[in-house]
């Protein structure tokens, strides 16, 4: 064998090895310019809010999708999402980006871990192939599918002449038809919708909203002509009661104005339940947890299937009981099965629950609803696809994947994301945590600080260079935690007794009162069916208010923002009225004091159809979502939306001190900053937060209630190194204040710093599900007989 003494120069297709960013400015980014070298791991860091989404997200990978919807028609691009460009001034290198986020994979009830994989459809197949007696097509096992069928006359030109013939059709589907493939039936509380002894014109309804003039709704009944609208309804005839519950739609004239009368029940059922019921007003929704119970289908026991779709089994095993296995147990039986007329199909199966348990997801099970799956629970139901692709030269982008993982399970993610690395692809990871920065090829650290503080580049080397580089993150990077050398003790204790929620093993176990408590163990351990299963009914029992604190959406529009979902708009406006002399509303921009040319949205936006609508400023407001009129009103040298613009930390020293002295605002802006939020704008859209952001600034909106117990879902979720210490010494002064704070939590620093630790194992699943340890943080360490002991034992210092 012999080789070239002369070795060529490399192809030009060849030189295109980095991804760059020149003048990149989407939200806080400096105008900044940045290499990202190609087919290596990168991992960004830096302080919340440093701009390493607006960097990795909003700017690569948002111009890496806009591009490829690019590529399709013109008539594709129109049923697509549209996006547009980044503020930047060039990207050059970009490849196809695949976004791995934690955002929640939606609430819909009919959505599950199987039906969001490709998990479901294939167990689908595989029972309408193989399973006796042989019912009908996969549909036939889909719990999203109804069984209907029909017979009629149809019409058609056969040889110049007009024919007609009779047909029969039918589809055989899978949902159970009493929960329509939902798994549970509602029951109405008729107490709670009115009172009986009042009639209809003396306001007899209870129902949030329904007054007794209100045109659409009570006068509908009132003056429908069906009922007696002066008659107490305890007093209604039996055929007056029917209609009033239960009647069909019905055209009826009132006022000689059409509308529809419909009996109350449905009525409530379709303006009610059929809505998220998250999404609702917190009054709303308290109504409809007292008027509405839900509870296990009576038909399908939960499963959402027919009795047809359950009588088809392969080896005595049903659909339903397959989709209820744990995953990993699910992997072994689909390997009993050898017909060879499904080979490929099982193989495929296969792999993909293979990829649940190498992801640290075996535990789960394909009925398990998507929308109680945490942030990093959906991040990694997302990565399954990606783990037996094919395709490279892809850049894969990852959000805090080690979030919801126990430091056991970390080396696990970090091998994934090298595989990932290793098939030739650009791997792009936003993440704190110190065990995954230790693995990056790359390391681009944003910062200084956060909001406007933030935004430029500190730091592009090695994770060696970061080190030595000075930066909050390498000096950090290194951190690990002591002991405390004394423990609180416990005040009193709330006892759980025979705890069985989902994989719980009735567990008992006594949480101290007047400690810091953090239940830890690997994910699926059972941590969360324990806290979130057993605190409220307890709370109820013992007269202890319980306030859960998670990471879940804030709803609301991009018009809602901190200063709006604290209430620390209200002092605000108020202190601004009275300095000018004028009503509160006018400083509201979703009220009288909006402009009138974007109705307060600060920008217009223009739909062009199939390609990306265009928000333009506001040129009558300026962005500023103001009338001009109310921007001539000033408190404290500052117009309303000048002090909307800014940092909670500056609003601190701006209504702490001077003319602008405002008590009632400065102790929100307090609690606000305590939590660690000081970087953000009041005005920052409710949209635009994390969930760690979220979590905190819900914690926030508590602080100030006489409440007993907080319980916090990790919150360290989407914390830098360096502001763990500030949330320990927050946890710390809410537990000295005299308050109870239990805290699920893999961050081994939140572990040193408890009172008492309650573990969970010893592994996932039904593997897991008791109590392997309760004690201090030193008998932990000192036992070293669990996982979360071990590596405690591994990070402290000594």
């Amino acid at each position: 064998m012999s080789t070239d003494p002369q070795r060529p120069a490399p192809h030009v297709a060849d030189t295109h090895d980095v991804i760059r960013v020149h003048g990149a400015r989407e939200n806080n980014l400096d105008d900044i310019d940045v290499e990202i070298p190609k087919r290596r791991l990168t991992v960004f860091t830096g302080v919340s809010g440093s701009g390493k989404s607006s960097l990795v997200f909003s700017t690569i990978a948002a111009e890496s999708q806009r591009m490829i919807n690019e590529t399709y028609s013109a008539f594709v691009q129109g049923f697509m999402p549209t996006l547009a460009r980044p503020d930047v001034d060039v990207l050059e290198g970009l490849t196809t980006a695949i976004i791995v986020d934690q955002q929640r994979m939606g609430s819909d009830p009919r959505s599950t871990v199987g039906t969001a994989t490709d998990a479901g459809a294939m167990l689908r197949i595989l029972f309408s192939r193989l399973g006796q007696p042989h019912i009908g097509s996969p549909q036939a096992f889909s719990f999203n599918v109804a069984s209907i069928s029909g017979a009629g006359a149809v019409s058609f030109e056969r040889g110049g002449k007009t024919v007609k013939e009779r047909r029969d059709f039918s589809v055989i589907g899978g949902m159970c038809p009493r929960c329509e493939g939902r798994g549970t039936v509602s029951d109405i509380d008729r107490t709670q919708l009115y009172d009986d002894s009042k009639s209809i014109s003396e306001g007899a309804f209870t129902i949030p909203g329904w007054k007794s003039d209100s045109w659409w709704t009570v006068r509908t009944y009132a003056e429908s002509g069906l009922l007696d609208a002066d008659k107490p309804i305890r007093d209604f005839t039996e055929q007056e009661m029917q209609d009033f519950l239960y009647r069909e739609p019905t055209k009826v004239k009132v006022e000689g104005v059409n509308l529809t009368f419909e009996g109350l029940i449905p009525k409530i059922q379709k303006s009610f339940l059929a809505k998220d019921k998250e999404a609702m007003q917190p009054h709303i929704r308290a109504f409809v947890e007292r008027a509405v119970t839900f509870t296990t289908c009576p038909d399908c026991d939960g499963t959402r299937l027919s009795d047809t779709a359950r009588s088809s089994k392969i080896q005595g095993i049903d659909i339903a009981d397959a989709s209820m296995m744990q995953i990993s147990d699910l992997a072994d039986w689909t390997r009993k099965i050898t017909d060879p007329s499904v080979g490929p199909l099982l193989t495929t199966l296969q792999q993909t629950l293979d990829s649940f348990v190498e992801i640290g997801l075996g535990y789960l099970s394909l009925n398990r609803p998507a929308g109680t799956l945490s942030g990093g629970e959906s991040q990694r139901v997302k990565m399954i696809r990606h783990l037996g692709s094919a395709l490279t030269d892809v850049t894969y982008v990852f959000d805090e994947p080690t979030i919801g993982l126990h430091p056991h399970d970390i080396q696990r993610m970090n091998d994934l994301l090298l595989r990932l690395r290793d098939k030739g692809n650009t791997v792009l990871v936003v993440e704190h945590k110190p065990e995954t920065i230790a693995i990056a090829d790359h390391v681009v650290d944003l910062g200084p600080g956060a909001g406007t503080a933030g935004g430029t580049i500190c730091f592009e080397g090695t994770v060696a260079g970061l080190r030595d580089s000075g930066t909050s993150t390498g000096r950090h990077l290194d951190d690990r935690a002591a002991l405390k050398e004394t423990v609180r003790e416990a005040s009193g204790k709330l006892p759980i007794r025979g705890a069985d929620a989902n994989n719980l093993r009735d567990v008992d176990v006594d949480i101290p009162l007047g400690t810091l408590v953090v239940i830890t163990g690997v994910a699926g351990s059972g941590k969360s069916s324990l806290v979130h299963g057993s605190l409220p009914q307890l709370s109820e029992q013992t007269g202890v208010d319980v306030v859960s604190i998670d990471q879940s959406p804030i709803r609301g529009s991009r018009r809602s923002n901190p200063a709006t979902y604290t209430g620390l708009l209200d002092p605000i406006r108020k202190a601004f009225a009275k300095a000018n002399g004028v009503k509160p509303a006018l400083f509201s921009a979703n009220s009288e004091g909006a402009c009138p040319n974007c109705n307060g949205a600060g920008v217009i936006y223009t739909d062009l159809g199939m390609m990306a609508g265009v928000a333009t400023t506001c040129e009558e407001c300026g962005g500023k979502r103001f009338q001009a009129s109310v921007l001539e009103y000033r408190f404290g040298g500052r117009d309303i939306s000048e002090v909307l613009a800014m940092s909670v930390s500056e609003a601190a020293g701006f209504f702490g001190e001077g003319d602008a002295r405002t008590p009632a605002a400065q102790r929100i802006l307090d609690r606000l900053a305590d939590v660690g939020l000081g970087y953000l704008r009041l005005g920052q859209p409710l949209t635009t937060l994390s969930g760690g952001e979220r979590q905190r600034l819900k914690l926030a909106t508590h602080l100030s209630e006489k409440t007993g117990v907080y319980v916090l879902d990790e919150p360290t979720t989407g914390l830098h190194l360096a502001d763990v210490e500030q949330l320990l010494a927050l946890l710390d002064r809410l537990v000295d204040s005299g308050k109870s704070v239990i805290v699920i939590e893999h961050h081994q620093a939140v572990m040193a710093h408890a009172d008492w630790i309650i573990d969970l194992g010893p592994g996932a699943g039904h593997d897991g599900g008791k109590i392997v340890f309760e004690g201090t943080p030193a008998d932990l360490v000192a036992d070293r007989s669990t996982l979360t002991g071990q590596h405690l034992a591994d990070y402290i210092r000594t």
